[in-house]
């Protein structure tokens, strides 16, 4: 068995002193203050890997104009059979810039210029290709506000107000309740419906999650009579012009879930006018369940441990901060085997040289479902 020592371990929860974790394999066997048998290979501070949330790396890539993005498609507004592992290349070099910085996992979403652009895939960072890389279907891209009205431009039925944007989802949906019940009661059969309707059925009995952008708290509260009207399960990305607690109060009575961000980015559009780094005493004194994200390359995903800062100017524990972007995404997007260091989880974390917290202190040693990905 292989072992590092943690002279601090910070496992996704809390933070333990002089603790020993073994793996072999690509999991995690050991965590005791005993020293055990076998090679150490590693001695310093120790974090889960990281995991994004929400971002485009792989599709908007570093040195390669604009033209060539793949996160938007503009046949139509409607794409929900999209996935955007399909417009992925793994050779962009932000993945290992990434895996240097311990943010090991990515979910990786078409972007919001279409009203639902397909689905977004959970990706391992340190994949040599696709097939390496993609884990697991996470839930399919939803855009509310400005961004799918700002695209009249591409080709389809494209709405030119929020409310076109509203009428298009109730069709659809509203179409696909009419349908699901003829399903249910023999009048139609799945062969005589599209691929494009059975997928909609999906997202109306909850089969499937809703990754829906959102920034204006009134999309927010359009996104929540969507969910009483049509059952579908969400969750919000971004909120970053969220600015009263009451947006919040009604999330998390609904139990949907925020994943927050891209912090130190440029409001650069009417809808983000009330963003500020202050907001994040709302969101954190809120309750709601919460996680970072780097809507990379928006703000660039290596740097995504560094917008916890925020969240300690205002007192938030180191083990809460770097809980935001391992134990919580886990807990939000359902990956059972990441975002903290326990026996059974895969191992996947980072031995630093020196304190995380410090602008000193970086990863010497990352370890990716036990394989070594960097050392320094």
């Amino acid at each position: 068995m292989k072992y590092v020592k943690a002279t601090t371990l910070y496992d996704g929860m809390q933070s333990k002193r002089d603790m020993y974790i073994g793996f072999e394999g690509n999991a995690i066997t050991y965590v005791s203050q005993n020293k055990p048998e076998g090679d150490i290979i590693s001695e310093g501070v120790v974090t889960p890997a990281f995991i994004d949330p929400h971002s485009h790396i792989g599709m908007d890539r570093y040195g390669e104009p604009s033209r060539e993005s793949e996160a938007n498609e503009q046949l139509d507004p409607m794409l929900p059979l999209g996935r955007a592992i399909d417009g992925v290349y793994m050779d962009d070099r932000a993945f290992q810039e990434s895996v240097e910085n311990n943010v090991l996992y990515s979910v990786v979403l078409p972007g919001s210029g279409n009203i639902m652009g397909g689905m977004g895939s959970l990706l391992r960072n340190f994949g040599r290709n696709i097939k390496e890389a993609y884990v697991r279907d996470i839930g399919v891209k939803m855009a509310l506000g400005y961004n799918p009205r700002s695209t009249v431009e591409w080709k389809g039925a494209r709405p030119t107000t929020r409310m076109g944007v509203s009428a298009i989802i109730r069709d659809r949906f509203t179409k696909a309740r009419k349908t699901m019940k003829l399903l249910e009661s023999g009048k139609k059969s799945v062969d005589e419906i599209d691929p494009d309707m059975e997928f909609l059925i999906s997202l109306i009995k909850g089969e499937k999650r809703v990754m829906c952008h959102v920034h204006k708290q009134d999309d927010a509260f359009f996104l929540m009579s969507l969910v009483d009207d049509f059952n579908i399960k969400p969750i919000v990305n971004h909120g970053m012009d969220f600015h009263s607690p009451e947006i919040l109060m009604d999330m998390k009575e609904r139990k949907i879930p925020l994943v927050y961000g891209p912090m130190d980015s440029l409001p650069y559009k009417v809808e983000l006018k009330h963003e500020s780094w202050r907001n994040v005493k709302m969101v954190r004194d809120s309750g709601i369940v919460f996680a970072l994200i780097s809507d990379h390359p928006v703000i660039l995903q290596r740097n995504l441990f560094l917008t916890t800062r925020h969240f300690m100017r205002f007192g938030v524990s180191r083990e809460e901060c770097i809980s935001y972007i391992t134990s919580r995404p886990a807990q939000i997007l359902g990956l059972d085997d990441l975002g903290t260091i326990e026996k059974g989880k895969l191992a996947s974390f980072s031995v630093w040289e020196g304190d995380p917290f410090s602008f000193e202190g970086y990863p010497k040693l990352v370890i990716g479902e036990g394989k070594t990905l960097h050392s320094e």
